[in-house]
């Protein structure tokens, strides 16, 4: 199971963390990534997370966000600065069960996902 939290809304220019913290199963087995969709568009990469903690980050986020987990917590966080009107959308954590240490940037290479949480950056 998947909960995500750390959602709301923000002036463009503000930051949000947003956590998943992850029940079932082993933790440090699990490769992660955030996702994201707005109105009438695709779900959209956002930042993967390897088991050893090695990140990738779609190019409208790099520099912005930052992708961390934390083993001990079995959470995950993902740091947003600088938001920007075009960040707003629900944002998906999900789980990629994996005994290698590669991580995963489409949405179909993922098991579980969980429920969302809206994002909204006002200008």
């Amino acid at each position: 199971q998947l909960v995500e939290s750390g959602g709301g809304l923000v002036q463009a220019g503000g930051s949000l963390r947003l956590s998943c913290a992850a029940s079932g199963g082993t933790f440090t087995n699990f490769a992660m990534g955030w996702f994201r969709q707005a109105p009438l568009k695709e779900r959209e990469f956002v930042a993967a997370i390897s088991r050893p903690g090695a990140t990738s980050y779609t190019d409208s986020v790099k520099g912005r966000f930052t992708f961390s987990r934390d083993n001990a917590k079995n959470t995950v966080y993902l740091q947003m600065n600088d938001l920007k009107p075009d960040d707003t959308a629900v944002y998906y954590c999900a789980v990629r069960l994996t005994h290698n240490y590669e991580y995963y940037v489409r949405a179909s290479e993922y098991n579980y996902w969980g429920q969302g949480t809206q994002v909204t950056v006002s200008a």
